[in-house]
């Protein structure tokens, strides 16, 4: 009876996601349409920091309660799924192109923000002001943007956004917020059948529970966390809004640095950061400089460049189940 359980909310949880990301995009397109933002824009704000709300409810609360390594395994976990797992799947199911402006300001920004994570976490401690720091940052980013947005409108912005539903401000404004509300509620019930499924298999099959709750962490639960950037991203390839899918993973790997350590740390001085995560450091920069590689030639992510980066993952995870 309880794996009946475990499964139900398995599959009630990816139906949960599949429906939270199907309206996000359509919302998201609605504020972007009145607010005369590119989809770009928008992928990089709304939804790419909507969808890390996750991570930002985990990390936070275990900087408060002085587990440092929940917080920045959370994220460091999170930022090698989004790219190698979601965007891996996401190159797989369409080709995704790679405009110019993106690779000289935004993808720039978010290697940055990758590599002053680990420079500052292979220190050992992440203090206040570094989080305060990247929170000004985060901030500055995002005026930026939304200004350049609306100086430099898309020409060919509302040409690709015409198939999708038109809502008025405040029920778009709605719908997002039932839609990040519903991704987080999918992605927990997920989560807890999954974790669940896995902890009590492993246990009939003889392994110990603590081996198994360490395996869980580091794979199902970052993963779980990665979810609702997952189907958001899929979502939209699959709608033809590749700018959105690609912002998306760009934005919430920045916010999940600036904004999720940011917040964290702010809040209470990160210790032992570097404890356990010099290697985890190293492929979160790694994998991102072969993303920003891939994408420059050609001008685009093909398919087997998608699967390159999906290989990458399953690598990493193969990695850390042996490790454990």
């Amino acid at each position: 009876m309880t794996y009946l359980l475990y499964l139900a909310a398995i599959v009630g949880g990816f139906m949960l996601l599949k429906w939270g990301g199907d309206y996000l995009v359509n919302g998201s397109v609605s504020v972007a349409r009145i607010a005369h933002l590119s989809p770009m824009v928008i992928g990089l704000t709304i939804v790419g920091f909507g969808t890390s709300s996750p991570e930002l409810l985990v990390s936070v609360l275990a900087a408060m309660e002085g587990n440092s390594g929940i917080a920045i395994g959370n994220v460091v976990g999170s930022n090698i799924a989004n790219i190698g797992l979601i965007l891996g799947v996401t190159g797989l199911i369409c080709c995704i192109p790679s405009q110019k402006m993106m690779m000289i300001r935004d993808f720039p920004f978010m290697v940055l923000s990758v590599a002053l994570l680990a420079i500052v976490g292979m220190r050992g401690t992440i203090e206040r002001w570094h989080g305060l720091f990247a929170l000004a940052m985060l901030t500055s980013f995002v005026i930026y943007q939304v200004r350049d947005s609306r100086r430099h409108p898309d020409p060919n912005a509302e040409a690709s956004l015409a198939e999708f539903p038109q809502y008025n401000l405040l029920p778009a404004l709605g719908i997002i917020v039932l839609s990040l509300v519903t991704l987080g509620l999918g992605a927990k019930v997920l989560i807890y059948g999954a974790s669940g499924l896995a902890i009590d298999l492993g246990t009939l099959l003889g392994a110990e529970r603590t081996e198994m709750d360490r395996l869980v962490g580091l794979t199902i639960v970052a993963v779980g966390t990665s979810l609702p950037e997952l189907f958001a991203s899929v979502i939209a390839a699959r709608k033809g809004q590749t700018d959105m899918a690609i912002g998306n993973i760009i934005g919430s790997v920045t916010f999940n640095i600036l904004c999720v350590i940011g917040a964290a740390s702010a809040i209470t001085p990160i210790e032992n950061a570097s404890e356990g995560f010099l290697d985890d450091y190293l492929v979160m920069v790694i994998i991102s400089f072969l993303l920003y590689f891939l994408l420059m030639t050609q001008r685009k992510l093909s398919r087997w460049e998608g699967f390159v980066l999906l290989l990458c993952y399953i690598t990493y995870l193969g990695w850390i189940a042996v490790g454990c």
